[in-house]
């Protein structure tokens, strides 16, 4: 649950980082940037991706960025496509742009999904790496409360 939180707000920012600077090719000097409540649970879901990131981590890195290229076109045209049945509109429409699939997904956004894929991979390791140490550290905590009794009897612990 906690990766879920986690890539729904990093997705919210970035899409915030992202219209932004968008803003600025507008010439909108305030560099408005803007998201949806309906983005967080669509970039929570990138919990998803995690098992397929650690069955391609050794593959090279085109290979991954096509990867999540794919997949992330995949969760952005359903999500799309599911928003629009329930609610009759999607939050972001792509219609006007020249390589859009149905106003859903902009096929010349591969290089961004390529990118947000690979730093995908940085944060899944992080985060994986953040839960091994709090692991090792509970169990740390665990063996000691275990031991300290035994420890204060010979002198060695309060």
């Amino acid at each position: 649950m906690l990766h879920f939180i986690i890539y729904g707000l990093l997705g919210w920012c970035l899409e915030i980082i992202w219209t932004g600077l968008g803003s600025l090719l507008k010439r909108d000097v305030r560099l408005t940037g803007k998201t949806y409540l309906w983005m967080f649970p669509i970039y929570g879901s990138v919990i998803l991706f995690e098992p397929v990131h650690d069955f391609i981590r050794h593959w090279p890195v085109w290979e991954r960025g096509i990867v999540w290229i794919l997949l992330c076109f995949s969760v952005e045209y359903l999500s799309g496509w599911m928003l629009r049945k329930i609610l009759g509109k999607v939050p972001w429409n792509y219609s006007r742009a020249a390589l859009n699939v149905h106003g859903l997904i902009r096929l010349d956004y591969a290089p961004a999904w390529f990118v947000a894929g690979l730093l995908f991979e940085k944060i899944h390791d992080w985060l994986d790496q953040m839960s091994l140490i709090n692991s090792l550290s509970q169990h740390f905590i665990e063996v000691f409360l275990w031991l300290q009794p035994t420890l204060t009897l010979c002198g060695l612990a309060d």
